[in-house]
């Protein structure tokens, strides 16, 4: 009966050290410097970087100068923990909008607190901002290599359709833009009008999560924002999840969230966390029944 007891205790044992390594495995520290975040951990390339933040944007922008889009902005660094799990940011937009940014870092995510306020008299055209997620390192896709159409990092990214995961690339593949290449998707809750004048897909997102499988396809880089304004495949081996604002009346301040997970199991473990983290955007979320790691492209 003893002998019976030790052998459960140190199965629970050896259980509790399991998680507590895979937890240890997957723990992220983050840093911030001239507008990139740094991700860092045990996962391949051990580095992701993001222009943090690249733009902040105004509607009208489909086909239209990216230079009238833009909103010029400067960043700050307000405060960092010791321990590299937490940042604040303040972005000042050239309209007066403020922007405050809490970022933070825990086991196999990284969790984005975001609020916009404008606390001028006047109206703020800012739609969106787009933070330019670099991922030549996880893909293991050089962006020196050579491509035709679309680069060979495509192939590990990934978006939902109907509330399934597809592959990119997605067919059909839109070719012509005010820029190209690149390729824009839309969701139904936006404007075609307001996204990025890079080419733009018939095909609309069902939902905000999007992201790439790493180089040996055993983990998976997902992200995602309430509210989202595209998803956009990039020209330097990047992937967008850009966040909506919608603009800010005077005296307005709007609230946003996103994540990032950085995960080394199924899709479907990823899709049941989304689910949780994110139940508003849940509705028609499709599992996946088998992992579409390995999956032909546009299937």
């Amino acid at each position: 009966m003893l002998l019976g007891r030790l052998a459960i205790a140190c199965v629970i044992t050896l259980g509790l050290f399991s998680l507590s390594c895979e937890a240890e495995a997957q723990d992220l520290q983050i840093a911030w410097a001239d507008r990139y975040l740094t991700i860092e951990g045990p996962f391949p390339g051990e580095k992701i970087r993001i222009h943090y933040l690249e733009a902040y944007c105004r509607p009208g922008s489909t086909d239209r100068d990216w230079s009238e889009t833009v909103i010029p902005h400067k960043s700050e660094l307000v405060q960092v923990s010791n321990n590299g799990k937490t940042i604040e940011l303040l972005d000042r937009l050239s309209d007066g909008v403020l922007v405050e940014h809490v970022i933070r870092a825990a086991a196999g995510r990284v969790d984005f607190h975001v609020v916009a306020k404008n606390p001028t008299m006047k109206k703020s055209e800012v739609a969106w901002a787009q933070p330019c997620v670099r991922v030549d390192r996880f893909t293991g896709r050089d962006p020196k290599n050579s491509w035709d159409v679309f680069p060979p990092y495509v192939r590990q990214c990934f978006l939902l359709i109907e509330g399934t995961v597809q592959r990119l690339p997605t067919r059909p593949w839109a070719l012509d833009a005010r820029y190209t290449p690149g390729q824009v998707y839309c969701p139904m809750h936006v404007p075609l009008d307001d996204v990025n004048p890079r080419p733009l897909s018939p095909l609309r997102p069902s939902h905000g999560l999007c992201g790439c499988y790493s180089a040996d396809n055993e983990w998976i880089l997902g992200m995602t924002w309430e509210p989202f304004q595209e998803i956009f495949q990039g020209v330097i081996t990047c992937i967008h999840n850009d966040f909506r604002i919608g603009g800010l009346k005077p005296g307005e301040s709007k609230t946003i969230r996103g994540v990032m997970y950085i995960h080394n199991g199924s899709m479907d473990t990823l899709l049941e966390r989304y689910r949780k983290d994110f139940p508003e955007q849940a509705t028609g979320l499709k599992l996946q029944k088998r992992d579409l790691g390995m999956a032909p492209p546009g299937h």
